[in-house]
């Protein structure tokens, strides 16, 4: 990430207590409540926001935060609002001309949320579109990584006749076949995943269009995750056969294509799992619709379905550091350098602005959500 100079008075940084269902991440640790107050930007952190994540208002104000009541007090205090979700259909009424979010917005997904923006003439900084020069996506990453781990370990649940599932161990036992897991896809999703079910001792297919990639995998493991050409007959006979699907595409703030269609579903064993882990963009599987912590799963076509859009808010203390780790230099540079600058500085930086002053800058999203794109500098421009 390259390096910005502060501007003469940084940005007040608010921090919101999560209220999407199930969601129990934070947006900031308090070593980066710190980290902004040293480099002089005020931060305002909601009474109670990081209790889902083991963290207390007073770790916070050990920080040099100022701990407020109530969520409108850092809507109308903060110039720059830092959340882990996109804004939940009572923070829209919030959002106000001038500010700047900085969150996973995945408006590919939540167009509703696209139009709010646009509508209020917020800067949406979205963290999945934040993006290196090598086609890296370094705030992705990390909750990728933990939702691929926890993939095999939610299928492995679901998998169990109690909670509906066709009564399968994922490891199997001395004598008897394992589980078949597939794997769509071989970014970070599915490369953890892959690896968490081979750990469990399951027999891993993992999918993916990139040879390099499966390659790559290959090297690494040694055989014992099984790589497969994606393809449509290579994924109608894979799907067939599994019995705990995890769906791992990702188009960079695009809508996840279709992978595995509805008649492909219909040909799964009976009372197998899916886990689409690609829902938060639209999901791949044709059949799959989001879900929530409280009620994770459905049963269609005799197969059961988890579709959480926030897997990770499962294990938000683990979460929270993780995304913290690596949000934070960009949300000082953010705070410290004002929008504009902060992004003329950093073309990384500049790929996660989605939205300016009622304009989409981000063509893909553009694309996703049917609007017209405006080039970023055009946007910025006075």
């Amino acid at each position: 990430m390259a390096e910005v100079l502060p501007v003469s008075t940084p940005l007040t940084v608010g921090v919101p207590r999560e209220v999407k269902e199930g969601e129990h991440r934070v947006a900031l640790t308090p070593d980066g409540a710190y980290e902004l107050s040293a480099a002089g930007a005020p931060v305002l952190i909601e009474a109670g926001a990081g209790l889902g994540s083991s963290i207390t208002d007073d770790d916070y104000r050990r920080s040099g935060a100022e701990i407020v009541d109530g969520a409108e007090q850092i809507w109308e205090r903060a110039d720059l609002v830092l959340k882990v979700k996109e804004p939940q259909h009572g923070e829209l009424d919030l959002l106000r001309p001038g500010l700047t979010l900085f969150t996973y917005l995945h408006l590919a997904a939540y167009p509703e949320v696209a139009t709010a923006l646009l509508d209020k003439k917020v800067t949406g900084v979205a963290y999945e579109t934040v993006q290196l020069d090598t086609g890296a996506l370094p705030l992705l990453a990390p909750m990728s990584e933990v939702a691929g781990r926890m993939a095999p370990q939610v299928g492995s649940h679901f998998l169990e006749r109690d909670h509906g599932g066709r009564g399968v161990l994922l490891g199997g036992a001395p004598g008897v076949q394992p589980a078949r897991v597939v794997v769509l896809g071989a970014g970070n999703v599915g490369w953890n995943a892959a690896w968490i079910a081979q750990g469990m001792e399951a027999e891993v297919l993992l999918l993916d269009k990139n040879l390099d990639r499966l390659r790559w995998v290959d090297q690494i493991h040694k055989g014992r995750i099984m790589t497969l050409a994606s393809n449509r007959g290579a994924v109608e006979r894979a799907v067939a056969d599994a019995d705990l699907v995890i769906g791992a595409v990702l188009v960079p703030g695009g809508r996840a294509p279709i992978v595995v269609t509805e008649p492909m579903v219909k040909t799964m064993k009976p009372r197998a799992v899916i886990v689409d882990c690609a829902v938060d963009q639209g999901g791949c599987i044709e059949t799959i619709h989001e879900t929530t912590h409280a009620e994770p799963v459905y049963e269609l076509h005799n197969v059961l379905h988890y579709a959480v859009g926030n897997i990770p808010a499962a294990v938000p203390h683990t979460s929270t550091y993780a995304l913290t780790n690596a949000t934070l230099p960009y949300a000082v540079a953010l705070a410290v350098h004002g929008v504009k600058d902060a992004v003329a500085a950093d073309a990384e930086l500049a790929f996660g602005v989605n939205t300016v002053d009622g304009n989409v800058t981000n063509s893909a999203v553009a694309e996703a959500i049917g609007r017209p794109h405006v080039p970023l500098a055009g946007a910025l421009a006075p």
